[in-house]
């Protein structure tokens, strides 16, 4: 199209106009952070006590305010840097305008433009195909059939496939939201905070919560009211026990780990494409890596060349087949590049463009009949002397490939031709290739992690297995050839547990080795650059795709590292276990908070007793203990990796100490109201004294293990608690009179024996979980 009449389209509105979501909008963001069920909750309780009592007891309705602010701050970030990585990491697509080539971004594209396509193009409008050289398009994403569908001039192409093979053009026939993906694709790039396991067991533990605050808040407010003296104290003493209960933490932090993930992947090149991908991050135990693009860099020199029969035909052939490939791969590159032979000027008459599943490439010349290029161990048949030459220059590290002559007419019937018993071979093609000089410490890292990591890739299993064992990788020195694999999917479990290089695998049995890895419960992670990557990649448990891969294989995956480089897997992995580690480490400090507030409100509730604090206490104490602590511990470095049974394992924590905290607490506010000669104040000061040092020992438990830093913030916290102590003004302000030094000796005494009883119940209930149900031996 004329410049002209590009510019007729756009003021028409028939661009390519699909926004581009990688998180919600500011609208959203900020609906989502202020209009929550929480602040709803704790609003409600703020205007009660502001009616009913002292403006010092509504401190707790900053956390609105600080919540809400801290939100919108941290997803806005996370927003601001997704989208910049989002247009750096989107690929152009090539389209012919004024009659030249020209590259643009997708959302450039307007109806009608001629869109020029290639292996591993993603297809991103809908239009009849005009040209085809060998086109095969991949439409799984969209059919959920995997093999590759013959495309002709006149067929059409729909956007959200992607090219395997050939080259074409086709127009722009359906743009913008008329394209048949164009709604799974803006579903498919949001970046979302939901629909994980980590916030599907934290909504579990809000669900649980909210059945129990009402019923406890009913019996709390009967009681305060029979025992408080009037509406007032009733009310104070009701809000107080009920704010307590909620964990209006616990989502806040959970949200700003992962947005503070996002921000700290995103400096380090990594576009995360789905929030959830931080999480499986952390889950990963399996890491299946392409040999190509990982271990090695994307290029390869042409090392040598070596004749087997007619090598002056043979080195002519070469040379046209590379210079006349109008989308050449690396391999063509490398040999076009580095082939000392001019073009003979051969004329072409048909092209079989390579493919991941055939292994070759072809054309057939006018006179110079047909030839074919590809792997030497599938070109070659296995009596023929030239094959153990390529195997022995294969096992050394080294690429191997053969040309070799097919019968005229050879292509007609792609689907019955048996290459190696017809091919004759003409001579060998050996390739050097890049080791990444970072892949041997980014796999010793994955060991120390225990993290099991498997090669898989399409070359020759011998020259895999020498470049892996070259890197250090265990068992590599002894690689398996795919097409030796066992079909059924326990069969190949079995193997690819005992063993971790793979040679000449295919794209389906790619995606059966990620299923047969899952099989056996393990959590899997794909790296892939290439379109034969796309469908294990979409199956594996966290696609991980490289920045200058095809667009394909960057549109399936979650998290594509647009610097290219292997080495920065054990960052964007450790960001993962970051982000879970420490948000198990908060759970417990919010549910046990949660807990303890339930635990004393049942028993002021039952004993008919004024609860023992006002909010200004337990928003004290909170801030203390759990407030600034959470904060710190959200965001600290943690290379643990995650495990299953999140919820149970914080329930376990969290039940144990809020009955110690609650109990303990109760018992000594319980003994100070005994003595007929303290007040309401000093008996409420007994009490804090006591839930105090009883939830700083619970951070101090749940800091394990200890550095530097942490027994600091824990020093830190009882150093600000103490200063509120100290200060006359702001123990005022508090409501604090520890005045009646029985009340507190009593309070402390029963504080640090329930501290002592809480440490040895989860000593052995750690014990219990870590044996598990297995047998005693004797």
């Amino acid at each position: 199209m004329s410049a002209a009449e590009v510019r007729e389209r756009i003021a028409a509105g028939r661009v390519n106009d699909v926004p581009r979501r990688t998180s919600r909008s500011v609208g959203e963001i900020v609906r989502a952070n202020i209009f929550t069920r929480f602040n709803a909750l704790i609003g409600s309780l703020f205007v009660l006590v502001m009616v009913f009592g002292a403006w010092q007891d509504g401190l707790f309705g900053g956390i609105i305010v600080a919540n809400s602010a801290i939100g919108v701050i941290q997803e806005l970030r996370a927003k601001r840097t997704l989208d910049r990585l989002a247009v750096v990491g989107e690929a152009p697509v090539r389209v012919v305008r004024d009659g030249e080539p020209r590259d643009l971004h997708q959302d450039e594209v307007v109806q009608d433009d001629l869109i020029v396509v290639g292996s591993g193009d993603k297809i991103v409008v809908d239009g009849p195909v005009v040209a085809s050289g060998g086109l095969e398009v991949d439409e799984s994403l969209l059919t959920g059939e995997a093999d590759p569908v013959h495309k002709r001039p006149g067929d059409e192409v729909k956007s959200g496939s992607f090219v395997v093979a050939g080259n074409g053009m086709f127009t722009a026939a359906k743009v913008g939201r008329d394209a048949y993906a164009a709604r799974l694709t803006e579903e498919a790039s949001r970046f979302t905070l939901t629909r994980s396991e980590l916030m599907d067991g934290i909504n579990r533990f809000l669900k649980y919560v909210t059945w129990l605050i009402v019923p406890t808040a009913i019996l709390l407010f009967v009681s305060q009211f029979r025992s408080a003296g009037g509406v007032s104290n009733a009310v104070t003493g009701a809000v107080a026990g009920v704010v307590t209960m909620i964990p209006e933490g616990l989502v806040l932090m959970t949200s700003i780990a992962f947005a503070v993930g996002v921000v700290r992947l995103g400096r380090r090149q990594a576009l995360v494409q789905e929030l959830p991908a931080i999480e499986g991050l952390a889950r990963v135990d399996v890491l299946c890596v392409d040999k190509t693009g990982t271990l090695t860099e994307a290029g390869m020199d042409l090392d040598q060349v070596v004749p087997l029969d007619d090598a002056r035909q043979g080195e002519r052939a070469l040379a046209a087949i590379a210079r006349s490939d109008p989308d050449p791969n690396a391999t063509m590159r490398a040999v076009r590049d580095g082939l000392d032979v001019p073009d003979p000027g051969w004329t072409q008459r048909s092209t079989v463009p390579f493919s991941s599943a055939r292994k070759w490439s072809g054309a057939s010349f006018a006179e110079h009949g047909s030839w074919v290029f590809g792997a030497a161990d599938v070109l070659l048949s296995p009596d023929d002397p030239a094959r153990t030459k390529a195997e022995d220059l294969g096992s050394t590290g080294l690429r191997v490939l053969a040309l070799a002559r097919v019968p005229d007419g050879a292509f007609a019937e792609l689907d019955r031709l048996d290459v190696a018993a017809t091919a004759r071979p003409a001579l060998l093609v050996v390739l050097r290739q890049r080791v990444r000089p970072d892949a041997k410490e980014t796999l010793a890292y994955f060991a120390e992690q225990n993290v099991t990591v498997k090669v898989i890739s399409g070359d020759n299993p011998a020259s895999v297995g020498a470049i892996a064992s070259s890197l250090g990788l265990p068992s590599a020195e002894h690689p398996v050839d795919a097409r030796t694999l066992p079909a059924g999917i326990d069969e190949m479990a079995a193997v690819l547990e005992e063993n971790s290089v793979f040679g000449r695998v295919t794209p389906q049995q790619k995606r059966d080795m990620v299923a047969a890895l899952q099989s056996r419960g393990h959590t899997v992670a794909m790296t892939g650059d290439g379109v034969n990557d796309v469908l294990a990649l979409k199956d594996s448990d966290l696609g991980i795709a490289m920045g200058a891969g095809s667009d394909a294989t960057r549109a399936v995956a979650q998290i594509v590292l647009l610097d290219n480089r292997f080495a920065t897997l054990p960052s964007v992995v450790g960001e993962g276990r970051r982000v879970l580690g420490n948000i198990e480490r908060v759970a417990n400090l919010f549910l046990t908070k949660t807990v303890y507030s339930i635990i004393l409100s049942v028993l002021v509730g039952l004993m008919h007793v004024r609860f023992p604090f006002l909010p200004r206490h337990l928003t004290l104490i909170s801030t203390l203990t759990i407030g600034v602590p959470a904060f710190f511990l959200a965001l600290a470095p943690n290379n643990e990796r995650a495990r299953p049974g999140f919820v149970p394992r914080v329930l376990r924590f969290a039940i144990p100490a809020g009955i110690a905290c609650g109990v303990a607490t109760f018992a000594g506010y319980w003994i100070a109201t005994r003595n007929v000669e303290s007040s309401f104040q000093q008996d409420s000061s007994a009490a804090s004294l006591s839930l105090f040092l009883l939830a700083l020992w619970v951070l101090v438990l749940i800091a394990r293990p200890w550095n530097w830093w942490r027994l600091g913030l824990v020093g830190l916290m009882g150093a600000a608690f103490l200063t509120v102590l100290a200060v006359p003004w702001l123990r005022h302000f508090f409501a604090l009179h520890p005045d009646d030094l029985g009340n507190d000796l009593y309070a402390l005494v029963i504080a640090g024996a329930a501290g002592v009883v809480l440490t040895l119940v989860l000593r052995v209930l750690k014990q219990q979980s870590t044996t598990g149900s297995t047998p005693s031996r004797r």
